[in-house]
């Protein structure tokens, strides 16, 4: 029995060291008594103590459980609202994974891998094949896939959790949690149909994996962390080169015996899960491609973005950059696709270019990095979730829908009301089935307003307005015509690539409202003076509203996704790296900034997106939690010795 317990007492106070390493320095005392938990209190003559215990396990899977249903819960009602525009966001891009996926399912696991498959063509080396192949296993399915992504990001949300529990405190971690989970940012971007939200959670779980094993020493966790971010490559190429600084956050975590393997393994796991990968794409293309092209676009257009003289003569989109290698190459079929024809050779040509800027501008490159990496840190102006409910019902107009309101072209030109003085509406010259629309040279405001449409309360409508923008922005609302209330709104724009009719959707809940109304108003464009060139307007009775009973859901997510922005976010990101350095907390420090760290460094580097970059917000909100945790406890205490006072 003896030695039963001589041995327990030496592995706990192995355990104990291990604890102190890793910990805080206000605490290292902590961790070393509890070798000996009673020892101070014997030596002092005092009765023994019991520490308070920490929060259970249970709690903790209570906690995580909280966070996924809130992250599930704020990102179905992002897709219920944004259900339209979410459609409308890169669609280019959106397209090319859906023919990626319908060559996937069409050639099966044998064509992946043949020179002779369709799936073979050059111009699907834009993007990795991870993504297309998740849409292939979905049956090319949006509503599955979205749904997918949602349960992705709400997953990613818990291990934002767990990672902060782990290395700063439960308190701070289910805080991180929640913002994870509220922020819409992540939100707005699950409901894309892009591959950014499913690349981020493996990069989430390879950082709680190193959090674990810097605390457990269990090597497994390493390579896990590694294979994780090579999961991320299948999706998007941008964590290419994360795999190393993983191992050189393992470098500064572990010992001297073990660091050198650690880190091997860390890669080692990366490298396995990209390879079959790599050894494809050098079966079916005859070239070294280690996931996917791309960086020497990215490269040339990012460059560009910065040089606001055109300097360097380099184009800022994909489009200019096919013209242009079309003209200089004397090859017209380039104009036909990014990559197409000699696909290769065109992308480390791009590469070579711009290592040409760069080596020549070291300087002016240098400071465009920091300029793209500090940018990283803002968070976009993302949608937010409506505190108004929004439309459940079918949107086919035209196909059972009842329409219960529609003004032609003489009603508009008459019963237009004009809401700015200088706003008018005039029939068009040589049309007179046909209204123009104008306002004023203001960058926002109400220009003009249509006759309102009687609508019943807690119902769902539809407005379709068959318009064209001749110039310039405006904003199309639905608002109740006693109040002025927006039940909603949506931008219409002139368009650049396919000018011409457009067909404005604007779904709504009357809600309380007895009378609505369509609004046109200014939005910030170049040339001011919008016009916009109408027909008709129509009004359509989806159905009864659903979902009403969730407005107070609504108004509170509303609420609290006001504070997701820079002025409010970053501030207490820097307090909580200053707490957590202050209290020497080393671990949470080198796990927490290892993937920002990497997208400083890397991605800087490259033409970048806000949704390149979601990762880093993860752990810059593990930061926030734990910055607001600290302050919030600081603030505690000082009331409560005023109060004692």
């Amino acid at each position: 029995m003896e030695g039963v317990i001589h041995r327990r007492g030496v592995e706990f106070a192995e355990e104990a060291r291990r604890a102190e390493r890793f910990s805080p320095r206000p605490l290292r005392a902590l961790c070393a008594s509890a070798v000996s938990p009673n020892a101070r209190d014997k030596q002092a003559g005092t009765k023994p103590t019991v520490a308070a215990p920490a929060l259970s396990n249970s709690r903790l899977l209570i906690s995580a459980a909280l966070v996924f249903l809130v992250a599930f819960g704020v990102r179905l009602l992002m897709w219920q609202d944004a259900r339209l525009e979410a459609g409308r966001v890169q669609t280019a891009v959106t397209e090319n994974y859906r023919h990626m996926a319908r060559l996937l399912a069409a050639s099966g696991p044998a064509g992946f891998f043949s020179p002779a498959s369709p799936a073979a063509d050059p111009d699907t080396l834009g993007h990795p094949p991870g993504y297309p192949l998740v849409l292939a296993l979905l049956g090319q399915t949006d509503s599955r896939a979205r749904l997918l992504q949602i349960a992705a990001d709400s997953l990613a949300a818990v291990l934002t959790l767990l990672l902060a529990s782990e290395l700063l405190s439960r308190a701070a971690g289910l805080l991180a949690g929640l913002f994870a989970a509220l922020s819409p940012q992540f939100a707005w971007n699950s409901v894309l149909l892009l591959p950014d939200t499913l690349a981020v959670l493996p990069l989430v779980a390879a950082a709680y994996c190193l959090a674990l094993a810097a605390r457990r020493e269990r090597p497994w966790l390493l390579f896990a962390a590694g294979a994780l971010v090579g999961l991320s490559c299948w999706l998007r190429a941008n964590a290419l080169l994360a795999a190393p600084f993983l191992g050189a956050a393992a470098l500064l975590l572990f010992d001297k015996e073990r660091r050198a393997r650690y880190a091997l393994l860390v890669i080692a796991g990366a490298a396995l899960v990209v390879a079959p990968l790599t050894l494809r794409n050098a079966v079916v293309f005859g070239a070294f491609i280690p996931v996917s092209l791309g960086a020497g676009q990215t490269a040339l257009e990012g460059i560009a973005d910065y040089d606001a003289e055109g300097r360097f003569g380099i184009p800022a989109t994909d489009l200019g950059i096919m013209r242009q290698e079309a003209e200089r190459e004397g090859r017209p079929e380039y104009l036909e696709s990014l990559f197409g024809p000699d696909a290769v050779r065109r992308d480390r040509a791009r590469l070579a270019r711009a290592w040409q800027v760069v080596s020549r501008n070291p300087f002016w490159f240098a400071s465009v990095m920091a300029r793209r990496a500090l940018s990283m840190l803002r968070l976009e102006r993302a949608r937010t979730i409506s505190p108004r409910p929004q439309v459940t019902s079918g949107m086919e107009a035209g196909r059972g829908a009842e329409r219960v309101w529609s003004v032609s072209a003489v009603e508009l030109a008459e019963g237009a009301q004009a809401l700015s003085p200088r706003a008018r509406s005039a029939y068009a010259p040589g049309s007179p089935g046909e209204v123009i629309l104008t306002g004023d040279e203001s960058k926002d405001g109400p220009q003009l307003a249509l006759p309102a449409a009687e609508v019943e309360a807690g119902t769902d409508y539809l407005f379709e307005v068959p318009l064209a923008v001749e110039r310039g922005r405006m904003t199309l609302a639905a608002a109740d015509a006693e109040t002025g209330a927006v039940l909603a709104s949506t931008i219409i724009e002139a368009g650049e690539v396919n000018p011409g009719p457009q067909l404005a959707r604007l779904p709504f809940v009357s809600a309380g409202a007895g009378r609505v109304r369509l609004v046109f108003s200014n939005a910030p464009s170049e040339p001011p003076g919008p016009v916009v060139h109408i027909a008709r307007a129509g009004l359509f009775k989806l159905g009864p509203a659903s979902l009403l009973w969730a407005r107070p859901a609504r108004v509170f997510v509303a609420a609290a996704q006001k504070l997701f922005v820079t002025a409010v976010m970053l501030p207490l990101a820097l307090a909580g790296l200053a707490f957590a350095a202050a209290e020497g907390r080393r671990a949470a420090l080198v796990v927490l900034m290892t993937f920002p760290a990497y997208y400083f460094c890397v991605q800087s580097a490259l033409h970048t997106e806000y949704r390149y970059v979601l990762a880093i917000h993860h752990f810059l909100f593990a930061l926030a939690a734990f910055g607001l945790w600290r302050i919030g406890v600081a603030v505690a205490r000082r009331i409560g010795r005023r109060g004692r006072a």
